[in-house]
């Protein structure tokens, strides 16, 4: 394992030139590393972090390791499909550089991200905008650094386009209706079946180009075939631009809803099924995605601080110094994916009362009754002090934080790791 940050010390550190491969040599160009044994593993990471704190915050660890990995097999059974990393879904500037530099493009939805991701010197052909209603401000800013690839639904999207970004080319967002995603996007996003049509003329009419086809079968899908028969209705919408004597389409956008887990194999089966069934025979196609919980959630880890514990009956109450308000802000309504894991900061052996557990909640620190993390669940026992690590923090946590309450729950500190993942 390697770690690296800003603040380690120069008699522990060694150059760049000796130590990254790939992702990580390019985040930390110009920064000191430090290089691990290879019997310490995260815990003791966590540990070293937790007491050289000046005063105890919640901190992030971001594994680089985990990051190529996944890009590795994106890359294996998706070699046709280029990603386009969701900065919605964690703006990191670590995760963003390392995804650039394994040859990511960027999905955007506003001018701040469009900035942050061109700030890392990303070129503007490696963005798309998509977001099918922007701002006038939004596509002025778009269009003066030449981000020149966007998602439309309607006619007043063209319209404000064709005012102030008239050179853009289109991808047409179609509704995805399908109850197997945690959650759908189809009750805000997509033209309808019986818009298609008048919408691919009216972009034509007003001097625009629609060059493909974008969909999102909605977050955390779990059916593969949801894939399959989407990508099927965008074909029969590149047929209909043919029929129409319309310019070919030549972009594909399957959206997002990928999870770093087994049933991505059967996903990327399902989507590699689908391109051969019905656009095997397209001239210069491109197929594009939009993953973000992919890529971001495995590769965080949150440690929070144990900052006060109430004991009522069998039953422990504790409260930790993030939340709702913070880095649970999404997470808090879908705990599938969150594990957590107590640390005893005073016992070395993490064996209290025999390893027994206690059902327990975890509150969050602000004054709001809803503001709990976890909710009879069970864990050992914990003192004021400990830690309580959750793990598969990547996604939609800090992204999310606010300063409700007046704790600032923004801008946790994140100390970047790279364990190999062989």
């Amino acid at each position: 394992m390697t770690i690296f940050q800003n603040t380690v010390p120069e008699s522990d550190s060694t150059t760049l030139n000796q130590a990254m491969p790939n992702a990580a040599s390019q985040v930390l160009k110009g920064q000191s590393t430090l290089h691990l044994t290879p019997k310490d593993g995260i815990l003791d990471l966590i540990r070293s972090i937790a007491e050289k704190q000046e005063s105890s915050e919640p901190f992030y660890i971001l594994d680089l390791g985990v990051v190529e990995r996944l890009m590795s097999q994106w890359n294996s059974l998706l070699p046709n499909v280029k990603p386009f990393f969701a900065v919605k879904c964690n703006p990191n500037p670590s995760l963003l550089l390392a995804l650039s530099s394994l040859g990511a493009s960027f999905d955007c939805a506003s001018c701040g991200e469009i900035m942050a991701i061109q700030s890392l010197g990303v070129s503007s052909d490696r963005i798309l905008y998509a977001n099918a209603c922007k701002s006038v401000s939004y596509i002025k800013y778009a269009a003066s650094v030449g981000v020149n690839l966007t998602t439309f639904d309607s006619r007043s999207e063209i319209d404000k386009l064709k005012k102030w970004h008239p050179k853009c080319e289109l991808l047409l967002r179609i509704k995805v209706d399908n109850k197997t995603s945690w959650r759908e996007f189809g009750s805000k996003f997509g033209a309808l079946d019986d818009e298609i049509m008048p919408l691919l003329c009216y972009a034509h009419e007003n001097g625009f180009k629609v060059v493909g086809v974008s969909f999102h079968v909605g977050t955390k899908q779990s059916d593969p075939k949801a894939y399959y028969e989407t990508i099927a209705r965008a074909k029969a919408i590149f047929n209909m631009a043919s029929e129409l004597k319309l310019p070919a389409m030549q972009i594909l956008d399957i959206g997002g809803g990928f999870q770093a887990c087994p049933l991505f194999k059967d996903i990327a089966a399902e989507i590699n099924r689908g391109v051969e069934a019905y656009f095997c025979e397209v001239k210069n196609l491109s197929i594009i995605a939009e993953p973000g919980r992919y890529f971001a959630e495995n590769a965080f880890t949150l440690v929070t601080n144990v900052i006060g514990k109430r004991v009522r009956g069998s039953t422990m109450e504790y409260w930790i110094d993030d939340g709702i308000y913070g880095s649970f802000n999404l997470p808090a309504f879908d705990r599938t994916s969150m594990m957590a894991k107590p640390f005893f900061m005073k016992d070395d052996d993490g064996d209290r009362n025999g390893g027994s557990t206690f059902k327990s909640t975890v509150f969050g620190p602000t004054c709001d009754s809803l503001d709990f993390v976890l909710n009879e669940c069970e864990l050992p026992e914990m003192e004021v002090g400990d830690l309580l690590v959750f793990q598969n923090m990547g996604a939609y946590t800090s992204s999310a934080a606010t300063k409700f309450n007046g704790f600032n729950m923004q801008g946790f500190p994140t100390y970047v790791t790279y364990r190999n993942p062989n």
